[in-house]
């Protein structure tokens, strides 16, 4: 996760802001309920928002960062969306544990479904019974990883920024001191081969 989240942060060329929004970008699309299709998303938000508004932010970043939810980790953050959905809709008798949840998820995604029958699955079961306590419950996520996201992202990648420069800063006053030194050394010879 390291590698291929944060290792990207602070490589990052660009501003911090440039970059938080990145992040912040990929952060609430991964949010939603739409593990799939979330990375094509991003690109038509990239496409979008630099065509239309000249908002830019790293699109590489962006499609790294809608990798938090995957097929590992779909089951709990849906689970998360749902009950979180259920609770925003005032539907407190029906909020089942995440065992039973994981239950009926299994239950409509068999291993011997085909493609159409997977599909159909999706459509009836996750869209139509599950479908508003998910896209109601994923929104306070989105909201909150983006904005979150943005403002941790935008102050790890500023300190990181400051710290590049500080570096650079002391290199080229070390190779100034070097130089100088050699000059002083060079004149201190000159003078020295000139005296008789």
């Amino acid at each position: 996760m390291r590698y291929k989240l944060v290792i990207p942060l602070m490589r990052s060329r660009h501003a911090p802001e440039h970059t938080a929004r990145g992040v912040m970008i990929g952060l609430m699309w991964a949010m939603t309920p739409l593990v799939g299709i979330q990375m094509m998303m991003v690109a038509v938000t990239w496409f979008l928002t630099n065509r239309l508004f000249s908002w830019n932010f790293s699109l590489v970043l962006s499609l790294a960062w809608t990798w938090v939810t995957n097929a590992f980790t779909i089951l709990p953050f849906y689970y998360g969306y749902y009950v979180t959905g259920q609770v925003l809709l005032g539907h407190w008798d029906d909020i089942t544990g995440f065992e039973t949840f994981v239950g009926l998820w299994e239950g409509t995604f068999g291993a011997d479904m085909g493609f159409w029958a997977a599909l159909w699955a999706y459509l009836v079961d996750i869209v139509a019974g599950w479908g508003l306590p998910l896209v109601v419950g994923s929104v306070p996520w989105v909201l909150l990883t983006g904005f979150f996201g943005y403002r941790i992202s935008l102050r790890v990648s500023r300190r990181h920024h400051a710290k590049r420069a500080a570096r650079r800063e002391a290199t080229e006053r070390r190779k100034a001191e070097r130089q100088r030194e050699q000059s002083a050394k060079v004149v201190a010879r000159t003078q020295r081969d000139q005296t008789p």
